[in-house]
């Protein structure tokens, strides 16, 4: 009895293993030749944008991209701050987070396009009367207990091409996910740079601030020496003092912006501990020059608008998930296994069930209700064609913004550079005068005020020019030189 049981047994494992094999090719073979799908292909929205930027820069010494863009810059303290925020900034783990979770729900939806597979079993102790029109046989006891093994199959015939269309919806929802977080990171970078570089200014016009204040008080202890002499009168003191103490409230404020500033490279970086150490950084950096005549193509190294291009993919797939509800869904069910009341006669053939059974369904009558999903994702399809127009738009408007400002922020720092330079030579022609009594100290004061001026004005000059080539940056999606090249 053991031996026939064994083999029972293992005669029942084998068939289990045919008929799932032979069940999985039937229906893979089904599902391969009766799929019509109703999903178009997805055909980029034609954009009437210029091939070329309303504005040009006279670039006769446009430098080449060679590696990350703020590596333009030459300063690794700022390359170490930006890999820095890349890492630490909650706002990136965030879009790491949507990702996994898109990349999750891709596998789900993608997971519907194979049989799902079951191995259920049960013990069932029950009672049926003992009252009704026909006896129990033979004195079948009214207490039994039924065990029960099936190894079952549900599957969607996948006929109208929902079930890919929906796959198609998610994959296209994971890869905007992934530009959406190349669109976090690229407006990151350009804050901490941005900041960087302020933080930098703000250092320099310190430096200069100091500076100035060191030639005052030597200037005011020169005139309180003229005026105990005799030589000038307390005016002369009274206005040295003013301007004295006028650049001291000015550096204050100026030490108050910088910290300002260094906070927010702390938020930006994640690292609340934050410290910089600029002390032998009085000179701004360089503004890369980025060549003539970029191409307006360029817009499509931007992660915004490959992200809106995701999202007008994943709602096409979903036009057609709504279609296809219109038309009847076809299921195949399957089980194999064996039912007995004794535990010992599961798995031999006189205990052996089955089923094969194919399911129908057809909408009748909903309330437009399934119609009205598909006009929601028609207006969903027109939403994101105007936000792609949108967005292409916008993208070129911020590129001319960021060429003109660059090209007119050089042009102002040149002009300011002369005008430091009449500054300087205008405040040794007033000393001179001065100290010989040709002049009042006044004329001094003015001249010292003008060339303080001149100096911060440069500083600052030099600091807009570095960020309009910032903003050029991020304008452009991170690099003036196309991805495919």
């Amino acid at each position: 009895k053991m031996n026939k049981l064994f083999q029972y047994k293992s005669m029942a494992y084998k068939k289990i293993q045919m008929q799932l094999k032979s069940s999985l090719l039937v229906l893979v073979i089904i599902n391969a030749l009766s799929a019509c799908s109703l999903m178009p292909d997805f055909v980029r929205p034609k954009s009437d944008m210029p091939e070329q930027y309303n504005f040009t820069i006279d670039a006769q010494q446009s430098q080449q991209l060679t590696g990350d863009w703020w590596q333009m810059y030459q300063d690794e303290q700022l390359n170490r701050l930006v890999t820095k925020a890349m890492q630490h900034n909650p706002n990136v783990a965030m879009a790491v987070a949507n990702i996994e979770q898109a990349d999750a729900y891709m596998r789900e939806v993608g997971a519907a396009l194979l049989p799902d597979i079951s191995l259920q079993s049960s013990a069932l102790k029950s009672r049926i009367t003992e009252r009704g029109p026909i006896p129990l046989f033979g004195g079948m006891e009214p207490k039994r207990t039924t065990f029960n093994l099936r190894l079952g199959s549900t599957f969607e015939l996948d006929f109208w091409g929902k079930l890919r269309a929906a796959k198609e919806s998610a994959k296209a929802a994971a890869m905007a996910s992934r530009f959406a977080k190349e669109t976090v990171v690229w407006s990151l970078q350009s804050l901490v740079v941005n900041h960087y570089l302020l933080y930098l200014s703000l250092h320099s016009q310190i430096v200069i601030t100091e500076r100035n204040i060191q030639i005052r008080q030597e200037s005011l202890a020169l005139t309180q020496r003229r005026f105990e002499g005799g030589v000038v009168s307390a005016l002369d003191v009274h206005q040295a003092t003013t301007a004295y103490t006028n650049l001291q409230a000015q550096l204050a404020d100026l030490k108050r912006l910088q910290e300002i500033v260094r906070n927010q490279l702390a938020l930006l970086t994640g690292d609340m501990r934050l410290s910089l150490d600029v002390e032998k950084q009085v000179k701004l950096p360089l503004a890369p020059i980025p060549p003539a005549g970029i191409p307006s193509r360029l817009m499509d190294n931007r992660p915004d608008i490959r992200q809106v291009e995701q999202e007008m993919v994943a709602a096409n797939a979903n036009m057609a998930v709504a279609k296809s509800a219109l038309y009847p869904s076809i299921s195949l069910t399957t089980y194999y296994g064996g039912e007995s009341l004794l535990l010992s006669d599961l798995f031999v053939p006189p205990a052996r069930v089955w089923g094969v059974g194919l399911g129908l369904n057809l909408p009748i009558f909903n309330g437009g209700r399934l119609q009205s999903r598909v006009d929601q994702a028609s207006a969903m399809q027109k939403q994101l064609i105007a936000k792609y127009e949108a967005v292409l738009q916008k993208a070129f408007q911020e590129v001319n913004d960021a060429l003109v400002n660059l090209r007119q922020q050089t042009e102002r720092e040149s002009a300011l550079a002369a005008s430091l330079a009449a500054a300087e030579k205008a405040l040794e022609i007033a000393n001179n005068r001065y100290q010989s009594g040709y002049s009042a100290y006044i004329d001094v004061l003015d001249a010292q005020r003008v060339l303080n001026e001149a100096n911060l004005s440069y500083v600052q000059s030099q600091q807009a020019r570095l960020e309009a080539s910032v903003n050029l940056f991020k304008a452009l999606g991170g690099s003036w030189q196309s991805r495919g090249m």
